[in-house]
């Protein structure tokens, strides 16, 4: 929803007369009412009911259909998108949008189709290093589509494809040390000592909660930690780390203070979701990724894999720390003491950052609208 955000505000500037519609699952209502309220004009902001594929990555497939939770769950979808189809086509009407914008997940797909058989032109984004389901469904229809990693990953029509990047906040960017210092302090960490940054994403990564905070020990000796494990994660964290002046635990945190953290860190440990990463690149920061192995298509195996190939980060194996925590202490202390490597890395991350994503995103939706 952030990069949708920033694709809004860059609008805006163009159009001062903007309108905007932003549908999403009910479950994601009220997260979607408070992140469009940052928006630059107003968003109208509706739900419809959206099912998925459920197919984990790994697993045999004979395995997976024949799994009841994950069939019955499938089947029951199935007519739940049928549902979300016909209310996509109903708010499509009563709003006639010049142009439908697409960003992926199973909410877009039956709002896409409805905006295919308008005949309203659709442009899709793509964050993800290998094409999405849904996306692999809506590019045919689609007039313009953007890439969050280069099109050599992509299958899909070069004529239409651009490679724009992920659109971010403009919040994320390169810090000096004494900016660093300065942040540190408004947060109320010390300014002097190197902050490590720990993020699994909104629902946490336990296999991360557990290494980092197995080795909260070691890492405190020379840092400070900002640790976000996830909802309802951070009581295990904090009584397994116990009394420790230097680790700092938290569920989640707000966009505006998530930007300030990673800009006053040193060293960032993280999942492989594509908007973190090139909000770590824009900051270029020197980063630990530790892929989750068992989404679907194993997509963060394929994001991680980009940085990997570019020497911009350190990649480590999901089920190795498992077994090992101390693998990922060994790790973060071996860029907390080698200033050489660290900035290596910020450098090569920083390369692939795309600062004008959202603006490029917001011509490709200008050009679609001229070209009705």
């Amino acid at each position: 929803m952030t990069p949708v955000l920033a694709v809004i505000n860059e609008l805006n500037k163009h159009d001062p007369a903007l309108q905007v519609h932003f549908i999403c699952d009910k479950g994601f209502l009220k997260q979607s009412k408070d992140i469009m309220s940052r928006a630059a004009v107003p968003v109208m902001v509706s739900y419809i009911m959206a099912g998925k594929w459920r197919r984990y990555h790994g697993i045999p497939f004979l395995k997976q259909f024949f799994y009841w939770p994950t069939l019955s769950g499938n089947v029951k979808d199935f007519f739940t998108l049928g549902i979300g189809f016909l209310q996509s086509v109903g708010l499509l009407l009563r709003n006639r949008p010049d142009v439908v914008f697409t960003k992926g997940g199973f909410v877009c797909v039956p709002v896409g189709l409805a905006a295919a058989i308008l005949r309203i032109p659709l442009v899709i984004h793509d964050s993800d290093a290998h094409p999405g389901l849904t996306n692999r469904i809506l590019s045919r229809y689609a007039r313009f589509i953007a890439t969050g990693a280069p099109l050599k990953f992509y299958s899909y029509p070069k004529a239409r494809s651009y490679y724009v990047g992920i659109p971010i906040s403009s919040a994320y960017m390169p810090t000096s040390e004494a900016q660093r210092r300065k942040i540190k302090h408004s947060l109320g960490l010390v300014e002097d000592r190197s902050l490590v940054a720990v993020t699994g994403g909104g629902g946490g990564a336990l296999p991360i909660n557990k290494a980092v905070s197995e080795g909260a020990k070691a890492i405190t000796k020379m840092a400070q930690v900002v640790h976000l494990t996830g909802l309802h994660k951070a009581e295990a964290v904090a009584k397994s780390v116990g009394k420790n002046d230097h680790y700092h635990v938290y569920e989640f945190v707000d966009q505006t203070k998530m930007a300030q953290i990673i800009c006053a860190a040193d060293v960032v440990v993280t999942r492989a979701g594509a908007s973190t990463l090139l909000e770590l690149a824009a900051a270029a920061k020197a980063t630990i990724i530790v892929p989750n192995p068992r989404l679907t298509n194993g997509h963060q195996l394929k994001n991680a894999a980009v940085y990997k190939l570019a020497n911009a980060a350190i990649v480590l194996n999901d089920d190795d720390i498992q077994a090992h925590h101390e693998h990922l202490t060994e790790a973060i202390m071996l860029l907390l003491n080698d200033n050489r490597q660290r900035a290596q890395l910020e450098k090569n991350i920083h390369i692939l950052a795309k600062p004008h994503a959202a603006e490029d995103v917001a011509k490709l939706l200008m050009r679609a609208h001229e070209k009705q």
